[in-house]
C-alpha cells in the first residue's frame, strides 16, 4: 500500500453537496490518499501526526475534484478548423468523406492526443463517442490508450447505419451492419465492462443519432445494453433544428418523441446537447432520470442554440459537461467549457429564462442565472451521475482518489484570494499543476508522467499528412 498526503491546502471544494449548494469547503486543508482510494479529508488540525510515503505541499493551491467529461469524439482533433461557417448538417456530410479514411492507428494516435488535452484543463475521467468505425478501426484502441495514460474511461461503442440509400444523414461508405455493431458492442462488454468500485473502463452503448441509425437498432441496443449491469446508453438528441425536421418526416415526431419510441429514456440515458427540448420534453427528463451533456462551445461555434441547462437543473434533470468533438469545439478544455457554459446561461434568449412570469432576470439577460459553483458541480458530480458513478466526482473519504490542483500564484489568478474556487471559472481557463487519477499522479507540476508531448505531436502531424494523402 502507498499513501500520499496532500497538505496544508488553501482553498479545497469537495463537492459533497447538491447543485445548489456544492457542499464542503475548507481553507488549511489536507488530504490523504491511500491506493487510489480517499482516507481522510479534513483541516490540517485533524492531521497532526500523520505520515504518508510522500507528502505534497499544497499551499497557495485551490484543490478540487478531477472532472468528468461526458461527451467527446476523440478522433476528430484531425479535422480541427475545418468548415468553420457552414449549418451542421453541411458540416457533418463535408467531413464523414474525411473521416472515412481514418485507420486504427490514427485513433490511437487522437485519441492519445485528446486524453492528454483533457488531463491537462482537469479532467479526470472521460466518455468518448467513437460512431465510426472505418477501415477495421476498434474501441479496443482508445481503450488501450487509456489505460496507458491513466484515464479513467467511458467508452461508447457509437454506430452509424442508416446511410445515404436509406434515407439517413451519412454516407453508405460510413455505416456499418446492424447485426455486426450490437455483436461488436456484446464482446466489449464481456471483455471491458467492470462494475467495481474505482473502475478505470467501462463500455456504453451509443447509436449515433436519429438520422443515421434506424429505430431497430435504437431498441435493440436499448435491449443489449439493459440485459447487462450498469452499461448505460448515449446519442445526441435535438442537437440542430434539421434533425427535428428529418424525424418529424420520417417518424411523423419530435426527437424526444422518437427517443420515448425506442424506449430511449430512462435513469440510464444520457443524451448530447438537448437544445432545443420544449417545456413538456424537459419534464419528461426529469419524470424518466434521463441525462443531458451541456456543450456549450460546440453550440456556439456551430451556431445551434442556446440549452436551456437552467431550467432543466432546476425541473430536476441531471445535467453534465462535455467538449464535443475536436472539430465542433477545437478545443478540449474542460475549465474553459464551464466558464462557457456559465456565461451561455446568463445571456440565454428571454424566453428561456427571464420572458416568463417570476422569471429570475429583466430584458437583455439573467446575471445569476448559473453560478461559477453551479457549473463546477456540472463538471464533476453532474457529470459522474450522468455515467452512473457516485464514487468519483467529489472529495471524501471511501471515494475515488481523483484530484485535480491549480497554483494561485500565476497572472491570471492574481486578486482572486477572495474566492480562488469560482476563479477557476471566471479567470480560466487554465492548465492543472497536479492531477491525480486512482491515486496515481498523472500530471506533476505542468508536467506529464505517462505522456510524452513532443512525440506525440510530431505523431499527430505525421498521421495527418498521412490521412489527408
Amino acid at each position: 500500500m502507498t499513501t500520499t498526503f496532500l497538505k496544508n491546502i488553501s482553498s479545497l471544494a469537495c463537492f459533497d453537496g447538491t447543485a445548489r449548494d456544492a457542499g464542503t469547503e475548507l481553507s488549511d486543508a489536507g488530504i490523504l490518499i491511500r491506493d487510489k482510494v480517499i482516507e481522510k479529508v479534513g483541516p490540517m488540525a485533524a492531521f497532526e501526526g500523520v505520515s504518508a510515503d510522500r507528502v505534497i505541499d499544497m499551499t497557495d493551491h485551490v484543490v478540487m475534484p478531477g472532472m468528468v467529461n461526458t461527451h467527446h469524439h476523440f478522433y476528430q482533433n484531425l479535422t480541427r478548423v475545418m468548415v468553420q461557417d457552414d449549418p451542421l448538417f453541411v458540416w457533418l456530410k463535408t467531413l464523414y468523406p474525411i473521416w472515412a479514411n481514418i485507420d486504427d492507428a490514427a485513433m490511437e494516435t487522437t485519441a492519445r492526443m485528446a486524453m492528454a488535452e483533457l488531463i491537462a484543463s482537469g479532467c479526470t475521467t472521460s466518455s468518448d463517442h467513437q460512431y465510426i468505425m472505418p477501415n477495421n478501426c476498434t474501441l479496443d484502441t482508445p481503450i488501450r490508450v487509456a489505460q496507458e495514460m491513466g484515464m479513467r474511461f467511458h467508452a461508447a461503442r457509437g454506430a452509424m447505419s442508416r446511410g445515404e440509400s436509406q434515407g439517413g444523414l451519412p454516407p453508405d461508405s460510413c455505416v456499418e451492419d446492424e447485426q455486426a455493431i450490437l455483436r461488436d458492442a456484446e464482446r466489449l462488454i464481456q471483455t471491458y465492462h467492470d462494475m467495481s468500485d474505482q473502475a478505470m473502463t467501462r463500455i456504453v452503448v451509443a447509436p449515433c443519432s436519429p438520422f443515421s441509425v434506424t429505430p431497430g437498432l435504437m431498441k435493440e441496443a436499448a435491449q443489449l445494453a439493459r440485459s447487462h449491469d450498469g452499461v448505460r446508453l448515449h446519442s445526441h438528441i435535438a442537437e440542430v433544428l434539421d434533425e427535428e425536421v428529418y424525424c418529424q418526416e420520417i417518424y411523423g415526431m419530435r426527437s424526444v418523441g422518437f427517443a420515448e419510441s425506442v424506449g430511449w429514456l430512462g435513469e440510464d440515458v444520457w443524451f448530447a446537447h438537448a437544445i432545443f427540448l420544449d417545456d413538456a420534453e424537459i419534464r419528461a427528463f426529469a419524470e424518466t432520470g434521463t441525462g443531458a451533456t451541456f456543450c456549450p462551445s460546440a453550440h456556439m461555434r456551430c451556431g445551434l442554440g442556446i440549452m436551456r441547462a437552467r431550467e432543466m437543473l432546476d425541473a430536476g434533470v441531471t445535467v453534465g459537461l462535455g467538449v464535443d468533438g475536436s472539430a465542433s469545439n477545437d478545443t478540449s478544455n474542460m475549465f474553459l467549457e464551464a466558464r462557457m457554459g456559465m456565461m451561455l446561461q446568463r445571456v440565454a434568449p428571454n424566453q428561456y429564462l427571464s420572458a416568463k412570469p417570476g422569471g429570475r432576470g429583466g430584458f437583455g439577460g439573467t446575471p445569476g442565472a448559473m453560478s461559477a459553483r453551479e457549473v463546477l458541480w456540472m463538471a464533476t458530480r453532474g457529470g459522474a451521475k450522468l455515467l452512473g458513478r457516485d464514487d468519483i466526482g467529489q472529495i471524501a473519504p471511501g471515494k475515488a482518489a481523483d484530484v485535480i490542483a491549480v497554483n494561485l500564484n500565476q497572472l491570471g489568478l492574481a486578486g482572486t484570494q477572495r474566492d480562488p474556487l469560482a476563479a477557476l471559472v471566471l479567470c480560466g481557463p487554465f492548465q492543472v499543476d497536479y492531477a491525480f487519477i486512482n491515486g496515481v499522479p498523472v500530471v506533476e507540476q505542468k508536467a506529464f508522467t505517462r505522456f510524452d508531448t513532443e512525440a506525440a505531436l510530431a505523431d499527430h502531424a505525421l498521421t495527418l499528412k498521412r490521412i489527408y494523402a
